[in-house]
C-alpha cells in the first residue's frame, strides 16, 4: 500500500481545486451558458447542481485515471468525491473552504486507505 492512499487523495484534492480555477476563472463565461442549458433541460435547480456534480466528477475520473494511468482508481476517486459532495449537501454543511477540503480530503484519504488495504 505504501503511500499511494495519500498520493491520490492528493492528487484528488488538486484537482477538484483544478477544476474550480478552470471554470470558475478562466472558462467563465462557457460555465454560466452550460449552466443555463442544463437547467432549461433538466428543468430545475436541484437537478442542475447534481448534474454539475456528475461533469465535476468526470472531470476528476478523466485526471486521476490519466495521472495514475490506472480506470479503477479514477473511478473510485469520482465516486468517492462525488458522495462527499453530495453528503455534505445533504446535510446542509456551510463549511469554509478550507474546512470543506479538509472534510474531502480525511474522508478520501480514509476510504482510500481502506480500499487499498484490502
Amino acid at each position: 500500500m505504501d503511500l499511494l492512499w495519500f498520493y491520490v487523495a492528493l492528487a484528488l484534492a488538486l484537482s477538484d481545486e483544478l477544476h474550480s480555477k478552470l471554470f470558475w476563472s478562466l472558462f467563465f463565461d462557457f460555465y454560466v451558458v452550460l449552466a443555463g442549458l442544463i437547467q432549461r433541460i433538466v428543468g430545475g435547480s436541484i437537478r442542475m447542481w447534481i448534474v454539475h456534480e456528475v461533469l465535476e466528477s468526470i472531470f476528476n475520473f478523466l485526471v486521476l485515471s490519466l495521472l495514475f494511468l490506472s480506470l479503477y482508481i479514477g473511478f473510485l476517486a469520482a465516486v468517492v468525491h462525488l458522495s462527499v459532495d453530495l453528503f455534505h449537501e445533504a446535510l446542509n454543511l456551510n463549511l469554509p473552504p478550507l474546512e470543506h477540503r479538509a472534510l474531502h480530503f480525511v474522508v478520501e484519504a480514509s476510504f482510500f486507505i481502506l480500499v487499498f488495504s484490502l
